[in-house]
């Protein structure tokens, strides 16, 4: 019996071995031949922008000889953290005011730092995830009119806007008229907002409707393509209805532990993002319909982190 187990035992070993192979590990894993550098699987959601920063992270740290999968155009943000939380990926881009109301349900906050001490304390505390440095970027909910109808009104900020809003047309997507932090918001925050007309219209559109005259007014996020494409305004929320939205990566402390130094290098592009490059790059791929990857890589070029 025991001669019969010495022979089937390194069957069922091997056996074992390949299954596990097979099936995969967690996201990173040490590969000998990069030297002993963990390959680090990157994530993120699905939209221009962060498909745009998920890919310059993936070139950061190839450019430091770190092997790695590009696992983008993951979804929505909660299927972005729960393949974080579950280990499928080890970072994805993601921003301070999603965290902070969307996934630890915060009270809304105006100061970005007090925003950022938030996240990162509770991301660590609930997940085991780190926040790494904020870009100064500030992705938030916006309003945005034509340079023309902001200089028609003097009107730059909100406050004015919630005056002028009865000789104005807005177009909206359909969910600001009914969530807290779309148009019942502004119009608790600052009076007013009582717009000439709504046109509901999709996101696809509603820059065409401001462009080609259909309204004077549309809902935006600060750092859109179309922005700088456009030559549009960005009204400022002087009263601080929403929360400031920069993006950070944020990784599994397991991969820290591991490879410390990927905190470095994926933080050495976080203070070039900006809103003027961030609509920039966007427009890029939006507007000019280039290739994201192609964009992202010409960046990081420019700007010598990659050779």
């Amino acid at each position: 019996m025991f001669s019969r187990l010495n022979r089937i035992l390194p069957v069922l070993l091997l056996t074992a071995v390949l299954v596990l192979a097979a099936c995969g590990g967690p996201a990173s894993q040490t590969d000998d031949e990069a030297g002993g550098k963990p390959t680090i699987t990157i994530g993120s959601k699905n939209f221009t922008e962060q498909l745009l920063i998920g890919e310059m992270y993936a070139l950061l740290l190839e450019e430091e000889g770190f092997p790695v999968n590009r696992s983008l155009n993951l979804g929505g943000t909660l299927v972005a953290h729960e393949a974080l939380v579950a280990g499928e990926i080890d970072l994805y881009p993601e921003y301070t005011g999603t965290g902070l109301l969307n996934m630890l349900n915060l009270e809304v906050m105006k100061d970005h730092q007090e925003v950022y001490a938030a996240v990162k304390e509770g991301y660590q505390e609930q997940w085991d995830l780190v926040w790494l440095d904020p870009a100064p970027m500030n992705n938030t909910q916006a309003i945005a009119v034509t340079a023309e109808t902001a200089e028609k009104y003097d009107m730059y900020t909100l406050s004015v806007m919630s005056e002028v809003a009865p000789e104005l047309v807005m177009a909206a997507v359909p969910e600001f008229t009914e969530r807290p932090d779309g148009l019942p918001g502004l119009q608790e925050v600052y009076g007013g907002f009582e717009f000439k007309e709504i046109k509901l219209v999709d996101y696809g559109i509603k820059y065409r409707a401001l462009i080609n005259g259909d309204a004077d007014v549309t809902v935006a996020f600060g750092t859109d393509g179309e922005i700088a494409g456009y030559g549009l305004v960005v009204l400022e929320d002087d009263k601080g209805l929403w929360p400031p939205y920069q993006v950070a990566p944020v990784v599994r402390q397991d991969l820290l532990d591991q490879a410390p130094e990927v905190a470095d290098i994926l933080n050495r592009v976080q203070g070039l993002l900006t809103d003027d490059t961030m609509q920039a790059l966007n427009w890029e791929v939006d507007g000019n319909q280039r290739e994201y990857a192609e964009v992202a890589e010409e960046f990081l070029r420019e700007q010598g982190l990659i050779d």
